[in-house]
């Protein structure tokens, strides 16, 4: 993000263009949260030329796009405004190239610019009036905060900033009372409804301890009064409400979907989800589709719950290994042929999930980061040593690992990575994987497909079995946690508190606290 000026000695020799979220004629640093806050229906982003005034300078190129009905501001960053600016900053290129384009100046007379200036959208800006704010209005202010920075509310008596907005038709109270549990997330009455809050952070006590958390955890004992509201993975409802996981079919084909907060899995949601799993392989299908967030497909195990885990390091061997039991319910699945459909990102052990799957599919943009020793040398789990190998081969699964570089869906596909990879929009892709889930459902070879699976898992688990490899990993990752080098969690510190960690990691779980291997 630039938040400081061009200084004049480089815009007024050089051009330089400018990317700002923002339609024609928009000015400030807060144009995506006043957007989402005002309920605009269209929106875009503009390629500036910088001048002395910011966000004031001549127009090279500007790429309008529609809002969709309660979008985040984190979510419109990854999806239609980088797509926009992708388009914008080319054809801004294109322009400088021939040399023949005049930028047109901003001066408020052409009749297409609506935008306007707005300033730095404050807290006051932001605050939620549970007495007259509707449900809609508070998940957009929710919203139009998202990732940071948050919107600043009181909650037993306590300020926290919330992150996560969900809306519920169904659950009612006082505005402003607490109203249930689920997941993680707690349920807030409001005027014309309720609205589940899924995270919360505690306002900064001066020492820098205030931590992105389930909501549930950030509260504390003050959550364990509210009752929970459960709805199983297979439930179906007709309300809107908060669901991290969802399992539906058709034709054939069970969609099992999760959306996890940022991509980060706990220990516990990955029990939800391996649950969820195994519920879909009880069902009369033939395929099962995973298919993960709109933003994140997984981003691996969940690092700012395991750093306000009592025990860390603990925590994080619970956490990794809760993932691979997910992992290994994946490989041996015999009764169904398994698809994952990644609509967003993927990173560390989230981008070695999707290979326990028998076909991988990927939305075109999607960015993979398949490696975990950016993370103060962590050697990852998730069977990694058995799926990357047998997809790309020993040499490139090394490479990925060690160079840790982020990878394009064209260049996964060209390396086997993933199978192929599809779709211009969230949209797009959902409905071609759909289609895809279909036609393998309805394969005329479908159940010799499977019976090649059957024997594929046998002669590779004689070779070397699972439990080996994860064994291995372990060994390892065991070292990692409970070793004498603390890098991996100087280096967890450093990403939760974004690199201004409020103590430094001054001691490791002796051994006596560590678990075994076997565990």
């Amino acid at each position: 993000m630039l938040k400081a000026k061009v200084p004049q000695a480089i815009w007024s020799k050089h051009i330089c263009l400018i990317v700002h979220p923002g339609i024609l004629g928009d000015r400030g640093p807060s144009s995506l949260d006043w957007a989402i806050a005002m309920g605009e229906k269209t929106w875009g982003v503009t390629i500036l030329q910088a001048v002395e005034e910011m966000d004031a300078g001549p127009t090279w190129a500007s790429r309008n796009f529609s809002l969709s009905e309660s979008p985040t501001k984190s979510s419109l960053y990854r999806h239609e405004v980088t797509e926009a600016a992708v388009a914008g900053v080319l054809e801004a290129v294109a322009k400088c190239e021939s040399r023949a384009f005049q930028p047109e100046p901003l001066d408020g007379s052409r009749a297409n610019v609506r935008g306007q200036f707005r300033p730095l959208m404050r807290q006051d800006d932001r605050v939620i009036d549970w007495g007259r704010d509707s449900t809609d209005v508070i998940a957009r202010k929710i919203n139009a905060a998202d990732s940071a920075p948050g919107v600043l509310d009181t909650l037993f008596g306590k300020p926290y900033y919330l992150y996560g907005a969900h809306q519920d038709d169904q659950l009612r109270g006082a505005p402003g009372q607490l109203l249930a549990q689920r997941d993680g997330a707690v349920c807030v009455a409001t005027i014309d409804g309720s609205i589940w809050i899924s995270h919360l952070k505690q306002k900064d006590d001066g020492e820098g301890r205030g931590i992105k958390l389930p909501a549930t955890m950030a509260l504390g004992m003050r959550a364990s009064r509210l009752p929970h509201s459960a709805v199983p993975a297979g439930t179906k409802t007709n309300h809107r409400t908060f669901r991290e996981i969802h399992y539906d079919e058709k034709d054939g084909v069970g969609y099992l979907s999760f959306d996890f907060y940022n991509g980060a899995m706990s220990t516990g949601q990955c029990h939800r989800l391996r649950n969820a799993f195994l519920f879909a392989r009880r069902q009369p299908t033939k395929v099962i589709a995973l298919i993960g967030g709109r933003d994140f497909f997984s981003n691996g195990i969940h690092l700012n719950v395991i750093e306000a885990a009592e025990n860390p390091a603990l925590e994080s061997w619970r956490n990794i290994n809760a993932i691979d039991d997910l992992i290994y319910e994946i490989l041996n699945t015999m009764s169904h042929l398994v698809i994952a459909g990644l609509r967003g990102n993927a990173g560390a052990g989230g981008a070695m999930l999707p290979l326990a799957a028998d076909c991988v599919y990927a939305r075109k943009g999607v960015v993979l980061n398949p490696h975990y020793r950016a993370m103060g040398g962590l050697y990852g789990s998730e069977y990694w040593t058995y799926n990357l190998p047998r997809r790309v081969g020993g040499e490139k699964a090394i490479a990925l690992t060690e160079e840790c570089r982020p990878i394009g869906t064209s260049e996964a596909k060209r390396i086997g990575f993933i199978d192929d990879c599809f779709g211009e929009s969230v949209a797009e892709f959902e409905e071609i994987l759909t289609s895809r889930a279909l036609k393998l459902a309805n394969h005329e070879n479908f159940w010799q497909l499977l019976r090649e699976k059957h024997d594929k898992r046998l002669i590779d688990e004689r070779v070397k079995a699972l439990a080996s490899y994860r064994a291995e990993e372990l060994k390892h990752m065991h070292a990692n946690f409970y070793g004498v080098n603390p890098a991996y969690h100087i280096a967890r510190q450093k990403f939760v508190f974004k690199g201004r960690p409020p103590r430094s990691w001054s001691s490791i779980p002796p051994p006596a606290s560590a678990p075994k291997l076997s565990a």
